[in-house]
């Protein structure tokens, strides 16, 4: 329907605008990246300083380096010409209204008639921006409010004008979904929009909590955190990372903007956020919010004294047992509990979801842009209308009116038409006068849930895996274990499933999940227990099991594409490596981390690697092939993972024709559609690897010198430095003395020969015990 745009301009080089350049450079985008002129030498150098300093942000804010060269620095002065020629240009300059206004009427006589102009704004009324433009002008000017920080935060908000033009709307909201990865909610011109709205107000009460009920930061954090569905940084971490001083101008803004709130006294300024701030507390840029770290303990700020002190033991009484539990069933019994916790847990929910409803129609039109805006801007993973659906309808609204709270007329409206939910029956919401109707939901998405759903979908299962049917002739192979790991249960049901490959009428599989994360790599409790209890034969038994199983997946006579996103690590990285075919996220951070807990890969990463280092080169020649596998040596030896899917493509990764998406949740349908082109096509699987050069004893030497000087420089240990050999001599071919061709078989031996023996290691099984108890890796 829509063009591309294929050229940007980002006015403002602050956190913001120079992040939104970043990511649009990831897109493919040629951007233009302006600010003021230095007011003495170099007119650049305002623009140059901040762009040098966005590069040194983590986690990186461009897929790989290579990406920022598609951004140009330039100055309002000298360049501000250059918009002549670009696609669409966003406005990102200090918070004032007379800037912003004289910044449109110079840019109006500049762009084309065919720009989109828009404003990154999150406090100024959209309209007024544009005051005095031309209809023309107003027609393509929207707000397009991005979100700190633009690469990893989802939401992007566009918020119309009652002159923007519905195509220049539509096509934003296109690309924006496509080739942006956004999750992306349409918003009123209304004060802070969505997800800042309700997320302010979230914010202060928890900051009421603490000033005037009695409640430690600690327990406020707990009770808002990752218990109940959100964030680790929860209420005062989320605040010290947004800036205080931040906070402070939004609750400014706010409270004059919002006369007819019916909460509007809630967004009062606290006087001691005020205080912090103006003695230079300003969160985790000034080093000290309402939490401080100081030699390695984090502190928390006293209410009484504003000093920083150690965290009191919490008295929420025993919600610990409550985090085992799944969500919904975790948050209906916190809050039935009438403790401390259930106590502020209730209060802070029925506050925030009466605020929730009372901001319809006002802010959105339907609950579900507030929940999408909740869970895409502030990762909650629950809205608030989804909340109160999971606590109960009618649980909540006699909780409402008991408490003496005020219930929307809406929401009175449908409890009097019998709804007993604000959504129903997949993928219809509840609206006023229309009563359940569908919900707006993308066409090029698979929803796993409402697949699974219908049980004539699920074709086979065991307790950790299931295949499910995709229609069309095209299977999904689900890992259900805990963090997708490869435990013995999903590696059995990938033999299982391989043989209904080939003997059912399916056109091909894929293999994929809808978590966060693709796989964790090997369940390491199991091989863990296995090692301590001296069961090698079955953990050897295990290595050829799994070599054979990834050995089928390359040479399947069907195509076999993985879809991944997130994390693929260690065993999960080596399965990707031998999908010979890969749909990925853009954000997907893959990699061989065996070392880091005391192993080297041994299910064909290696082979794979020194497969593909050799495809990567001019010619065979040692001097052609050395420099590429000293830096795949590096890569593995340090346990390195990509940043992004492009450059897990540059670190070898993934091959150079996987088709990286920039919306993730994308990667299903499209590893669906992949599986169809392949065979329609007349499928054939890769040849095999007969001849993979591998360069002996000299390169091994090379090798084994860099684990030396690592060692020595202090970036590894002793141990480290062990296995960086034992890497070495599998990477070269073992004992050849010069360099041979050989066939796949003989890598896998090798790796398998050097995995075991580092399983009776007690300084691996020191490793391992340490990543399963802190999730760290352990460098003894």
């Amino acid at each position: 329907m829509f063009k591309p745009f294929r050229t940007a301009a980002v006015l403002g080089a602050g956190v913001m605008g120079t992040q939104i350049a970043a990511h649009l450079a990831n897109a493919g985008l040629t951007v233009h990246l302006l600010d003021l002129p230095a007011q003495a030498g170099d007119k650049n150098a305002l623009v140059e300083a901040s762009f040098k300093k966005a590069l040194k942000l983590s986690p990186p804010i461009f897929f790989t380096a290579k990406v920022a060269h598609r951004v140009i620095l330039g100055n309002f002065d000298d360049h501000f010409d250059r918009l002549a020629t670009v696609d669409w240009v966003i406005e990102a300059v200090v918070e004032k209204l007379d800037v912003k206004q004289q910044l449109m009427e110079r840019l109006e006589a500049v762009v084309r008639e065919d720009t989109i102009v828009s404003t990154n704004t999150s406090g100024l009324p959209i309209h007024a921006i544009v005051q005095g433009r031309s209809e023309s002008f107003r027609q393509r000017f929207l707000g397009t409010h991005f979100f700190n920080p633009p690469r990893y935060l989802r939401l992007l908000e566009l918020i119309p004008t009652a002159d923007t033009d519905p195509q220049v709307l539509e096509r934003l909201r296109w690309f924006g979904q496509l080739h942006l990865g956004k999750g992306v909610v349409v918003a009123k011109d209304t004060p802070n929009f969505i997800s800042n709205r309700i997320g302010t107000y979230a914010i202060l009460l928890g900051l009421k909590a603490w000033t005037e009920m009695g409640y430690t930061i600690e327990e406020i954090d707990t009770l808002t955190g990752t218990l109940v569905g959100r964030p680790k940084s929860a209420t005062f971490r989320t605040a010290d990372l947004v800036g205080l001083d931040t906070l402070l101008y939004v609750i400014k803004n706010l409270y004059p903007a919002i006369p007819h709130d019916e909460s509007r006294e809630l967004f009062r300024v606290p006087p001691v956020l005020e205080k912090l701030v103006t003695t230079g507390t300003l969160g985790a840029k000034s080093g000290q919010g309402f939490y401080k770290k100081q030699s390695g303990e984090l502190l928390s700020l006293n209410l009484e004294t504003l000093a920083y002190e150690p965290a009191k033991p919490m008295a929420l009484g025993a919600i610990e047992a409550l985090s085992k539990l799944p969500l919904k069933e975790r948050l209906c019994a916190l809050y039935q509990d009438t403790g401390r916790a259930g106590t502020l847990f209730r209060q802070m929910t029925l506050d925030l979801l009466s605020y929730s409803a009372h901001r319809l129609p006002e802010i959105a039109d339907s609950p579900v842009a507030i929940d999408r805006a909740m869970r895409w801007g502030f990762g909650w993973e629950l809205g608030p209308f989804e909340l109160w659906d999971a606590l109960g309808f009618e649980t909540v609204l006699a909780d409402m009116k008991a408490a003496d709270m005020s219930v929307p007329s809406r929401v009175e409206t449908m409890h009097h038409n019998g709804a007993t939910s604000f959504y129903w029956h997949e993928h219809h919401v509840y609206e006023p006068g229309q009563h359940y109707v569908p919900m707006e939901m993308p066409t090029d998405e698979i929803d796993l849930l409402a697949l699974k759903a219908n049980p004539t979908h699920t074709l086979w299962q065991n307790s950790e895996a299931a295949l499910l049917d995709l229609g069309d002739g095209v299977v999904l192979y689900e890992f259900r274990s805990k963090g997708n790991t490869l435990s013995l249960k999903v590696v059995e049901g990938l033999a299982e499933v391989l043989d209904l490959l080939e003997t059912q009428p399916f056109k091909g599989l894929v293999i994929g999940n809808d978590s966060a994360h693709f796989s964790g790599g090997a369940n390491l409790a199991e091989i863990g227990m296995m090692a301590q209890s001296g069961n090698f034969d079955a953990i050897a038994d295990l290595i050829v099991q799994f070599q054979a199983i990834l050995q089928r997946i390359r040479y399947a006579p069907k195509p076999i594409v993985a879809a991944i996103q997130g994390r693929a690590l260690g065993g999960g990285c080596e399965l990707v490596m031998a999908c010979p075919h890969v749909v990925a996220a853009a954000e997907t951070y893959i990699g061989l981390v065996e070392l880091g807990v005391g192993l080297i890969p041994g299910a064909g990463g290696i082979m794979r690697t020194v497969a593909r280092v050799s495809e990567r080169t001019a010619s065979l020649s040692s001097s052609q092939i050395q420099p590429f596998l000293q830096s795949a040596f590096e890569t593995i030896a340090t346990a390195k993972v990509s940043s992004s899917a492009y450059e897990a493509q540059e670190m070898g990764y993934l091959p150079c024709d996987t088709r990286i998406l920039m919306n993730g949740d994308r990667r299903l349908f499209a590893a669906k559609a992949e599986v169809l082109h392949l065979d329609r096509l007349g499928y054939t699987p890769p040849p095999e690897q007969t001849a993979i050069m591998v360069l002996g004893r000299p390169a091994r030497a090379v090798l084994e010198h860099m684990a030396y000087v690592f060692e020595q420089g202090g970036f590894a240990s002793a141990y480290d430095r062990y296995l960086a050999t034992e890497l070495a001599y599998v990477m070269t071919g073992g004992d050849l003395t010069a360099p041979a061709l050989v066939h796949e078989d003989y890598l896998l031996q090798l790796e398998r020969e050097h995995f075991l023996p580092l399983l009776s290691q007690p300084k691996t099984q020191e490793r391992i015990a340490h990543m399963l108890k802190t999730k760290k890796p352990l460098r003894n």
